[in-house]
């Protein structure tokens, strides 16, 4: 069977599956690391919960706490010493606070090796295909999950191809390809996606850029961003390689037996991946091909409060907007090459009047080669205030906030509202080179050199046709019948499915939980909808927070599942891993709205739906609709009544 670079990596990784794995299919992994961060504090609770105390494989786990390292309270100091201890305990490799982003160590210490497949517990995982290899996101339970019994499911997801050819236009970084990318195609081409990076542009773009892209490619709404292992990959690995040897750096936790040589990145590793080429076959099928001459494009700015929303360099330079502070942090730009690129621009100047201008590595060992090459001294010349390495004002944490009514450029990846200080703030996002010019200005000015006349198109492809029968696990249903009721909105999300005034009350009882369902949403939701029920919803449900009480509600309100045209990848993930059912039938949804226009939020169908889990088909009356079969992986869990319960009785 042809398959694509994606497919061959997990491939790799999967276990319980006898055939050759393709987009679509539900399977279980074994994935080679799991990273989690402050999160840490959370996860080992529901570890407790499973009850079985032991951690499956120690050197599968990686901890590093990188997002509230500036905070001295009590409570944070106390959490992380608890994070700490339960590492040395199980002898898993540990990083503590300020020695940089989770990220970004998984990339510079190997756990992020090429044509490997490692998950993180935080959204930006995405950034290990980098460098080759397949990244993607999973939610707190599966981190516990993991660390039991090594083995995770996943949903291979849509596959996209994204050919970038060109050469990019002086002044013209990762950082604008990627903001490009979110502002030329914004209707959710690529949401839910694994995206496969191709082109000649490649040969052009370094490895910290690439970086940037793929950390990003999570902004664009995909799940996976992946670059070719290439010359240019092999390249950068030598000279991490020598630098490692050079200054001694062996990880947080040394096998005894290397004998003076970093545990994944020495050179019989490096030897193995200059032997380990992986291209797709010919004929390798994608949903889509999405095209980009990155030399078309000029530096970009976006915002506010939302990533797609994109200013050429003219276009932003005319605005003449103000900024109250600028950032130069974060994982996504707060890396050597991003430095450089400020400190060039703002050697000998001052930052302007009124303007606090933030900087902090995306880890120690960034900070101390600037510092010895005497870049860091620049940029604290022109009134730079120095943050410690981790996450910090990206995420609304530690010092240098936004207040009311104050505007920033940032070099980080998101600019939700109120994301980085008050609500009533606007955040720009742009390039290092941009937030120093910007800092320098007073206002926001990018870099006009590069035209910017986009070439850009995208190809779809019809879907291949599922095979006829699915595999059903004993136990599991064949099919499930009844009433359906429909929500229309698109983008539901979360809050609007569980409010967040009762996320954190752990004492609410399921009986609670189903009362209070779609209360922000509809609160007429709760009178229509009834026991035994099927709930339709539209595209990208279940979007936003990842609490997980936004999937048990349905549950406990006696829905039986879940049918959207394509729900939240963090949403599918909560609700499979509790033990309801979703499912994704974008033919249904779009019949549904045609024949329902009213702006009702809760419609009461008073259509019946027969779901046939063999065939994979939706009967409503003389039609029928298909949808991708639910896999055993996911069948396991929901007869098992989800994750935790199935990793205790197994």
């Amino acid at each position: 069977m042809k398959q694509t670079v994606i497919e061959k990596i997990v491939q790799r990784y999967v276990i319980h599956h006898d055939t050759p794995v393709k987009s679509g299919d539900y399977v279980t992994i074994r994935p080679q690391h799991v990273l989690t961060h402050d999160n840490t504090g959370a996860v080992i609770p529901k570890f407790n919960e499973i009850g079985k105390m032991t951690v499956n494989d120690p050197r599968q786990p990686v901890f590093a706490l990188d997002h509230n390292v500036q905070s001295t309270d009590e409570k944070n100091l106390n959490k992380y010493a608890k994070i700490e201890a339960f590492a040395k305990k199980y002898g898993i490799d540990f990083y503590p606070a300020k020695t940089g982003i989770g990220h970004q160590i998984m990339c510079d210490e190997g756990y992020a090796f090429p044509n490997t497949l490692v998950v993180a517990s935080d959204s930006h995982a995405n950034m290990y295909g980098g460098l080759g290899c397949l990244g993607t996101p999973i939610v707190r339970t599966d981190a516990a999950g993991v660390w039991v019994s090594g083995e995770i499911w996943w949903q291979i997801p849509p596959i996209a191809k994204i050919l970038l050819s060109g050469k990019p236009q002086p002044g013209v970084t990762g950082k604008d390809i990627a903001l490009a990318l979110c502002g030329l195609f914004t209707n959710n081409e690529v949401l839910n996606y694994a995206l496969e990076f191709h082109g000649d542009a490649l040969k052009h773009i370094s490895i910290e850029q690439r970086l940037t892209i793929a950390n990003m490619s999570t902004e664009w709404g995909a799940l996976v961003g992946l670059f070719p292992v290439d010359n240019v990959t092999r390249a950068w690995y030598a000279k991490r390689n020598e630098t490692i040897m050079r200054r001694g750096l062996m990880g947080a936790a040394s096998d005894e037996n290397m004998q003076g040589k970093h545990p994944r990145i020495n050179d019989k590793t490096l030897k193995q991946l200059q032997d380990d080429i992986l291209h797709p076959d010919p004929d390798a099928y994608y949903t889509k091909v999405i095209h980009l001459d990155v030399g078309s494009i000029s530096s970009i700015v976006s915002g506010p409060h939302a990533v797609n929303k994109m200013f050429t360099a003219e276009e932003i330079s005319k605005k003449h907007l103000p900024i109250h502070k600028a950032y130069l942090v974060s994982c996504v730009n707060g890396r050597y090459e991003d430095f450089v690129a400020a400190a060039n621009i703002m050697r000998g100047k001052k930052t302007a009047s009124g303007v606090e201008f933030y900087i902090g590595c995306a880890s120690k060992e960034i900070q101390t080669r600037l510092m010895e090459e005497g870049i860091w001294q620049i940029l604290l010349e022109t009134g730079a205030i120095a943050l410690p390495p981790g996450c910090g004002p990206c995420i609304g944490l530690g010092k240098g906030l936004l207040e009311a009514g104050q505007t920033a450029i940032s070099a980080t990846n998101r600019n939700f509202k109120g994301r980085m200080g008050s609500k009533d703030s606007e955040a720009y996002l742009g390039s290092p080179a941009t937030v120093a010019l910007s800092a320098i200005a007073g206002y926001i000015v990018a870099d006009e050199t590069a035209v910017h006349k986009p070439n850009c198109d995208i190809i779809e492809y019809p879907k291949p046709q599922h095979k006829e029968a699915a595999d059903i696990l004993k136990g599991f249903p064949e099919y499930i019948e009844g009433k359906m009721i429909f929500c229309p909105q698109d983008n539901l999300n979360t809050d609007g499915i569980y409010p967040g005034k009762y996320t954190y009350i752990d004492t609410m009882t399921p009986e609670q939980q189903a009362d209070v369902v779609m209360e922000n949403y509809d609160p007429d939701f709760s009178h229509i909808a009834q026991k035994g029920d099927i709930l339709v919803g539209g595209f990208n449900f279940g979007t936003g927070s990842s609490r997980e009480q936004a999937a048990t509600a349905f549950k406990y309100k006696g829905i039986q599942l879940v049918v959207a045209g394509s729900f939240s990848e963090t949403y599918k993930r909560n609700a499979i891993n509790n033990g309801f059912i979703v499912i994704e039938c974008a033919d249904l949804i779009a019949t549904l709205k045609s024949k329902f226009q009213k702006k009702d939020l809760t419609i009461d169908t008073a259509l019946h739906a027969r779901i046939d889990f063999i065939h994979a088909r939706i009967h409503v009356g003389d039609e029928q609709y298909v949808f991708t079969p639910l896999g055993t992986a996911a069948q396991r869990l929901i007869i098992e009544n989800g994750l935790l319960h199935m990793i205790k009785n197994n």
